[in-house]
């Protein structure tokens, strides 16, 4: 039997809510986006043992490997693992969810569970059959929002703990999803569009925390000031959601976005850019843009915010790919670095609840499929302490049967123009023979995926 896990009511927040707000959301008013070491120095000048560099102190490990089996569970680890966040368990321990950027129909999201010592316990499928998983977003209430990146692509809420199904979310829109973040103070969720002629989206929920009906708005942007606009079709039946307001205004890829003290953060890849938008004022403005001058952070893609107001961001390139901390006072540095894995991306960055600990994916680092990595080190943390709450209480759903049902509502892809990445012939042969195996491997058919929801 695998090992049973609980989300702690605390939530079964996500992490960013486990520690006291620091004052102050990251990048204070006004400050120049530098190139800098850092606050932990500069990176080592060369690789450690696993094609990483890292600054001094830090250390890493590989916690799963795209087409094998994670330790302790009978799950393999899931191909193109993407975007990612942490969940709080009972007993101090923590679950880390990754997407899985895989094709139309195969890809889908799974879940890391570890004990308060940092051991991986678990491993298992919290959605599959779905299309091109890219990032997504962790609510307030303890889910994952996961994302599919390609026209006509569906947002689901899905259970870190693989115990109820996910559910597809349509009032959320059909379009070349990213990424999304709730803002709880005001009941909305922000998404961004990842095409070069993206938008930047809104969604007022009747019943929040409900997603499962509401109003979708789109952004039009004057003069730093933002109007909202509703989308005629949030499906995109007739024309996609991007093209229905003439008056909204494109981003050029839309990425990563995270949410804290009435900030909304996203990034756009097209031109490295760094947004910040004020929910509470409604005006918006471009902290960074790459292609002006010295580019310091090149195509940035996931991010995370955490509780020092440390801003990180996954570089999505070819070459160079990094890791970049943007500090509140605008420092922009490498804090880790990928080597040998040309043609790879780093995605699903993502604190545990100590915040000492780094999770990371090399997209397509093991022979096209991928490798999550673990990084351990002095992380800057805020004085604090955190409360466990009593676990919640649900009804188990077996994970075998809320995949098929998830797997029946597939259609295809809609048609999207979002292409697949690249990876070369040879590449891709092995991704497609791993992908056999690991398909066949990920099949829950043991007896106690059907055990009582106490007993698993």
């Amino acid at each position: 039997m695998r090992r049973r896990t609980f989300l702690t009511a605390a939530a079964a927040a996500p992490l960013a809510s486990l520690a006291p707000r620091v004052a102050g959301a990251a990048i204070t008013a006004g400050a120049a986006i530098t190139a800098g070491d850092g606050p932990y120095g500069a990176l080592a000048t060369a690789p450690d043992a696993l094609g990483l560099l890292l600054p001094d102190g830090f250390t890493a490990r590989v916690v799963a490997t795209s087409g094998e089996v994670v330790a302790g569970s009978e799950y393999e680890w899931h191909p193109f693992p993407d975007g990612g966040a942490c969940f709080a368990t009972d007993g101090g321990g923590w679950i880390y969810v990754s997407n899985s950027e895989f094709g139309v129909g195969t890809s889908g999201v799974g879940g890391l569970a570890f004990d308060a010592d940092g051991t991986v316990t678990d491993a298992y499928p919290i959605l599959t059959g779905s299309t091109r998983n890219c990032a997504g977003g962790p609510t307030p209430w303890g889910r994952w929002l996961s994302c599919e990146e390609v026209e006509g692509g569906r947002v689901f809420e899905c259970d870190p703990r693989g115990q109820e199904g996910a559910v597809e979310l349509p009032a959320l829109g059909r379009f070349i999803h990213e990424a999304a973040c709730v803002d709880p103070d005001r009941e909305q969720i922000y998404l961004t569009e990842d095409a070069p002629d993206g938008r930047l989206y809104r969604f007022t929920p009747e019943a929040y925390p409900s997603l499962s009906s509401g109003v979708l708005e789109v952004a039009a942007v004057s003069e730093g000031a933002v109007t909202w606009i509703e989308v005629p079709d949030p499906s995109g039946a007739f024309a996609p959601t991007r093209r229905q307001v003439a008056a909204s205004t494109a981003f050029n890829g839309g990425e990563g976005i995270w949410y804290r003290d009435d900030i909304v953060w996203f990034v756009t890849k097209g031109d490295a850019g760094v947004w910040k938008l004020d929910a509470a004022a409604q005006r918006i403005e471009q902290i960074y843009r790459g292609i002006d001058g010295e580019v310091v952070l090149g195509e940035p893609d996931n991010i995370t915010l955490t509780d020092t107001g440390d801003l990180y961001v996954c570089e999505d390139q070819g070459a160079d790919q990094q890791v970049v901390l943007i500090t509140p006072d605008g420092i922009i540095a490498p804090v880790l670095q990928l080597t040998g894995q040309t043609g790879s991306e780093l995605a699903g960055v993502a604190f545990d609840p100590s915040g000492t600990r780094m999770y990371v994916s090399s997209q397509r680092g093991n022979g096209g499929l991928g490798i999550t990595y673990e990084i351990t080190g002095p992380f800057r943390t805020p004085e604090s302490e955190t409360t466990t709450l009593p676990p919640t209480t649900v009804k188990s759903t077996a994970v075998s049967e809320t995949t098929r049902a998830i797997a029946s509502t597939v259609a295809g892809d809609g048609g999207g123009t979002s292409p697949l990445v690249p990876i070369g012939i040879g590449g891709a042969l092995v991704a497609a023979v791993g992908y056999g195996a690991y398909r066949l491997r990920t099949r829950r058919t043991s007896p106690d995926t059907h055990l009582p929801d106490n007993d698993r």
